[in-house]
């Protein structure tokens, strides 16, 4: 529960597991790895972050939404393997901006991820990743992301 402790003190709650708008499950476990499925910025079941970063959302609007996305994955991880503690390594986040035309910042919008998870995991959050600017996501939705952690 060291993890969720860390979580709390941040001032941030680990939420609900956001219930999938399509035929998927929120996460597997396969081995010792976990994979989440994309998370939108869900919060208590309203879409948050809606629109193109760049155009309706700023940078730092695209930020904030990236770390509510690490919650909602975390969410989700924690319904398959019970407790947070059990995470080795966050090994890989993959995040899709919905961009403006133009709009290059990408990376800066995943740094919320990032960044938050070093926060939360310290060495452990550590990890490689991959920014994508896509024309649209889901629902309208500002930013998509998905993790993969090996546990123990």
């Amino acid at each position: 529960m060291e993890i969720e402790k860390r979580i709390e003190s941040l001032g941030l709650e680990l939420p609900e597991v956001p219930k999938p708008v399509a035929s998927y499950v929120p996460a597997v476990k396969s081995g010792n790895y976990v994979f989440t499925s994309g998370q939108i910025p869900f919060v208590k079941g309203e879409l948050k972050y809606k629109g193109k970063v760049g155009k309706e959302l700023t940078s730092e609007e695209g930020y904030e939404c990236a770390k509510v996305m690490v919650l909602n994955c975390l969410a989700a991880i924690k319904s398959v393997i019970e407790d947070l503690d059990r995470i080795k390594q966050v090994t890989r986040v993959t995040g899709f901006i919905n961009s403006a035309p133009g709009f290059a910042e990408q990376p800066k919008v995943l740094n919320g991820a990032s960044d938050l998870l070093v926060q939360i995991f310290g060495e452990k959050g550590k990890h490689s990743r991959l920014a994508i600017g896509v024309s649209e996501l889901p629902l309208g939705a500002a930013v998509e992301i998905d993790l993969i952690v090996e546990i123990q």
